[in-house]
């Protein structure tokens, strides 16, 4: 699947501009409460944590001014509490709103609702279009704004995704993660990306690939790419090897999120990417703002560990490596004007 989205054509590395200091921006995938360890099901569209949003920004975001992009699914978009709270921080300035595409809670609903259909690439062209076209529309009505930031739900791009997002005037593709495999349940597979984001060239203006910053950390990091997939093997996974080097820090695969991740690995993870001209993001799922709706996130003290990650995390980006914080949309205008 993923091969034939790469052939995207005139495909092209983005950088930052020479010598500018290190960029982050943060995306939330903005969806509704759900049980991770059961069926997916489209009776399953409670959005109640979303009020809970604000807790980040009265914390964290106002006081560094981060200004998070919310990419939002069909049970946020069309929910009057849900959409009405993020449109309010929205129309003052602090957040950007984006799409998230759940499939299985998404219209039409015709599908049979499986683990192979809550990828999106996995379905029809036709079907994954429309999905798309009617959650697109339904975030400008419901949002007075036109979304530009897309992120497949379980990252599941295909191989007709872009074409669609390009003609429905999106600017940035937030799905690709590098050094990653979906495939177990028919997901795709990003073993072959790396950090690096990418232009694809597209009708109405240049659309940008954007990475879930992803990246191996620890002295064998050079050969993670090709060492990391074979330690999936039997014999590697039967003597827990990858735990082993990760534990050592010879190596390990960090994904810039607080979702499983510690704040040392994390620290680890942006000083390895802070000189490589590559845009950082950091992401989470909105459920996490509320204990008990995700497994990273069971208890109020969980919730405090939670939300002193993103804010450490934060700080050190910006105080430690003299980051700074842009938008998705700002990211893509920045990189435009170096291209």
């Amino acid at each position: 699947m993923l091969q034939k989205v790469l052939e995207w054509p005139n495909r092209t590395p983005a950088r930052l501009p020479p010598g500018h200091p290190p960029v982050m921006c943060v995306i939330v995938d903005t969806e509704e409460e759900f049980d991770w360890s059961k069926p997916f099901s489209r009776q399953c569209t409670a959005t109640e944590s979303i009020g809970a949003q604000e807790t980040a920004h009265r914390a964290i975001y106002d006081r560094l001014g981060i200004v998070p992009t919310y990419v939002v699914d069909w049970p946020v978009a069309t929910t009057p509490a849900a959409y009405s709270a993020l449109r309010a921080i929205m129309r003052e300035g602090r957040c950007e709103v984006g799409t998230h595409l759940h499939p299985w809670v998404s219209p039409p609903y015709v599908e049979v609702v499986n683990a192979h259909n809550s990828y999106a690439g996995n379905l029809l062209p036709e079907l994954e279009a429309e999905k798309i076209k009617q959650l697109t529309n339904a975030i400008h009505d419901n949002f007075g704004h036109q979304p530009q930031v897309f992120k497949a739900g379980r990252y599941g791009l295909g191989p007709h995704t872009l074409g669609t997002l390009a003609a429905l005037g999106y600017c940035v593709d937030a799905s690709v993660v590098p050094y990653t495999a979906f495939n177990a349940d028919g997901g795709p597979d990003y073993t072959n990306c790396t950090n690096t984001a990418f232009w694809f060239a597209a009708p109405r203006a240049p659309m940008l690939a954007l990475p879930v910053t992803t990246a191996f950390c620890g002295a064998l990091k050079g050969v993670g790419p090709a060492l990391y997939p074979k330690l999936d093997h039997r014999f590697a996974a039967t003597w827990r090897v990858k735990g082993l080097l990760a534990r050592t820090h010879l190596l390990e695969r960090i994904r810039l999120t607080p979702e499983g991740c510690d704040l040392v690995a994390l620290k680890r993870l942006m000083m390895t990417i802070s000189n490589s001209g590559q845009p950082m993001t950091l992401t989470y799922h909105s459920p996490s703002l509320v204990p008990g709706n995700t497994p990273y996130v069971r208890t109020v003290n969980e919730l405090r560990g939670f939300l002193n990650t993103i804010e450490q995390c934060c700080q050190f980006f910006k105080e430690d490596l003299g980051g700074v914080f842009l938008t998705a949309m700002q990211i893509h205008q920045l990189l435009l004007k170096s291209k």
